[in-house]
């Protein structure tokens, strides 16, 4: 399944918050889709995780369900890593340059976790190689560029990382520890003034749990549970306040059994540069001889993957519309793994814990790529 940056996709909801809120949005609006520009406030509450089929299952019987109006397609790849830079920026991978949760930093000179800007590994801090956040993630966030009030409502452990430093400035940031807290948070939020606002909200835990035990798990179905009355209780206690919530995820899951799960061979990894790049689904590999390492990792994928050179992705669309960061070509290397049903690859280095997530995202089946549209006025 590919995005749909032509009006159906996370980058064009974006576009169409931006433009409810008085800003100049960056890409085309949502198809078939409008809000209200003239409400005193806006929230974006982003459940990471929590593709549209999940919500679809549960049905009107949940608080989640019986407001949802329809599927969009996340961004390509179907990950935290470039999806919530996008919520964050109105911008398309190809735009913000962000392509997996395992990206190589040339300007770092080495493979990161970007998300805890560290370096893959050893898990050390980019800061102890003299980087700053702004070296890296360079492209704006939205909040500063809105003719109002921002407010970010995020977890405590990432309200001050640095990726959040940088692409949460312009807006005020409230912590919370729970979703308890969270919905406190939100309340306080729209509440805080009559003034016209932007609220911007984050839940990680689904996401979290998806990852640990399986999308498919009795945990995961606890879960949504919770986030699912805290919606309802979010939207009860903001009742009156002229409040437009619209729910949302960057990306869905799918199960990846053990046999699933595939180890680089031995045999391609001298002609790997740097460690492998992106996500387990969809694989960078910055390699000395392209064409000869494409041919011999699709003769051991066999019909497990689409190998392709990196550029072809670029040439077809994939990350999206837009002018290409500065640092695109590099962090996408040479060729490109696309794993087909639930197929994954991992390579291993030094200084990391052998152990694999249950529940995956990152590739272009329609559980990672869906995601739902949900509204509520208040």
């Amino acid at each position: 399944m590919r995005p749909d940056y032509e009006g159906g996709s996370l980058v064009n909801l974006v576009a169409s918050v931006v433009a409810s809120r008085g800003g100049e949005p960056l890409h085309e609006t949502l198809r078939n889709f409008s809000l209200r520009a003239d409400a005193t406030n806006a929230v974006l509450f982003i459940i990471d995780g929590l593709g549209d089929n999940v919500v679809a299952r549960h049905g009107s019987g949940s608080e989640l369900g019986r407001r949802r109006r329809r599927a969009l397609t996340s961004v390509f790849p179907s990950t935290t890593a470039s999806a919530i830079t996008t919520s964050y920026t109105g911008r398309t991978p190809l735009e913000h340059g962000l392509t997996g949760w395992f990206t190589y930093f040339g300007e770092a000179g080495c493979v990161s976790a970007l998300l805890p800007f560290k370096s893959r590994g050893d898990m050390v801090s980019l800061s102890a190689r003299g980087m700053t956040a702004d070296r890296l993630f360079t492209s704006p966030s939205l909040f500063g560029a809105l003719p109002m009030k921002s407010i970010v409502v995020t977890h405590r452990d990432i309200i001050n990382s640095e990726y959040n430093s940088v692409h949460c400035r312009g807006a005020e940031k409230l912590a919370y520890v729970n979703a308890e807290e969270l919905v406190a948070q939100v309340e306080r939020a729209v509440k805080s003034s009559d003034e016209r606002k932007f609220i911007y909200a984050y839940w990680p835990v689904y996401d979290q749990t998806c990852h640990r035990y399986g999308c498919e798990s009795t945990q995961a179905a606890r879960e949504f549970e919770t986030i699912d009355a805290s919606f309802g209780s979010l939207l009860r206690r903001v009742a009156g306040t002229d409040t437009v919530v619209i729910a949302t995820a960057d990306h869905g899951f799918i199960d990846v059994a053990p046999e699933e799960s595939l180890e680089l061979p031995p045999a391609l990894i001298p002609a790997l540069r740097f460690p492998l790049c992106g996500e387990r689904r969809v694989v960078y590999c910055h390699v000395h001889a392209p064409d000869d390492f494409a041919k011999r990792a699709q003769d051991w994928l066999q019909d497990k993957a689409d190998v392709m050179p990196s550029h072809q992705l670029v040439e077809e669309g994939w990350f999206g519309p837009g002018t290409p960061h500065p640092s695109f070509a590099e962090r996408i290397g040479d060729v490109a793994f696309v794993m087909r049903d639930h197929y994954t690859v991992k390579d291993w280095i030094t200084g990391e814990s052998r152990h694999l997530h249950i529940g995956n995202h990152g590739g272009t089946h329609e559980d990672e790529m869906l995601i739902p549209l949900i509204v509520e006025e208040a």
